[in-house]
């Protein structure tokens, strides 16, 4: 079997294996939970290994190989979870599954035909993989693959993060047993471990808000508000990051943005005001 044939068999094994996982979380948990990172960094660390037998050490294709064997799964595990997602949000509200199915295949192949052009907006505007830009997971899978061929890759990181998780999941069932609201699921743990602080800190303070919210008597309806305007915030921030990059994009100048210099208070000003805006349209009865 070529080279080729065997990595066209392990995105369908690993494709097959990890979307069914990750469609099943994002079923029962909700989107958030998806683990596409997780499976992703597995499918890259189990095809390195196996490349590394049949190709050997410092194969010049055996890392670009793995990573395009995760892509593949990461993408498929990320259409399996968003599919379950839409499919048990239509089963909620009464939608007929055979119909879902077919938006489902329309959204894929919408998705497939833009996103050659926004992946070449946003490299315009802000070079993809550029040391400027923070890519920790990305950074990550690289480090993985070309670890396992250059045969640098710290086993012994490696063996203590299986062991902690493994420790990380007894304490999570323990805590589970005994009816403890909180909880230490392993992957949210991991995700924590490996993102930068200037992440794990806006994420940590929100949990914390949120858990405040829930001891101060909050309602389920303003969590759920909240929940929605987060959400809306995120979104914004992502669909904002594309539409800044267009003008670039047509002119090729990245300093198109006027200069509003002395008016730099304004962005915290903003802040602030974004902040009293949410807090009020969830308190509000």
């Amino acid at each position: 079997m070529g080279i080729a044939a065997l990595l066209a068999v392990l995105m369908m094994i690993f494709g097959f294996l990890f979307s069914a996982v990750a469609a099943y979380m994002a079923g029962v948990v909700g989107s958030s939970n998806n683990p596409i990172s997780g499976v992703t960094i597995a499918t890259i660390l189990f095809s390195s290994l196996l490349l590394l037998v049949l190709l050997g050490a410092g194969s010049e294709v055996g890392a670009a190989g793995a990573i395009m064997v995760g892509a593949v799964v990461c993408c498929a595990a990320a259409i399996g979870g968003d599919n379950l997602q839409d499919l048990k949000t239509g089963h909620i509200v009464g939608a007929t599954p055979w119909k879902q199915q077919i938006m489902q295949v329309v959204g894929t192949i919408s998705a497939a035909v833009v996103l050659g052009l926004v992946l070449d907006i946003l490299h315009t505007a802000y070079t993809i993989g550029s040391p400027t830009l923070s890519a920790p997971q990305a950074t990550l899978m690289k480090s993985v693959a070309d670890g396992v061929f250059t045969g640098n890759l710290p086993w012994a990181f490696v063996y203590m993060g299986a062991l902690i998780a493994v420790i990380i999941i007894l304490i999570d069932i323990r805590q589970e047993k005994r009816g403890s609201d909180f909880r230490v699921p392993v992957l949210a743990v991991a995700v924590g471990i490996y993102l930068p602080i200037t992440l794990t800190v806006p994420i940590f303070i929100g949990g914390m808000i949120n858990h405040l919210g829930k001891k101060a008597g909050a309602s389920k309806t303003a969590e759920k508000k909240g929940l929605l305007l987060a959400s809306g915030l995120i979104t914004g921030e992502a669909l904002m990051g594309i539409f800044v990059a267009v003008p670039i994009f047509l002119t090729g100048n990245k300093n198109w943005w006027p200069n509003f210099s002395g008016f730099e208070f304004l962005g915290p000003l903003a802040f602030i005001a974004v902040i009293y805006w949410i807090y009020k349209s969830v308190s509000k009865k």
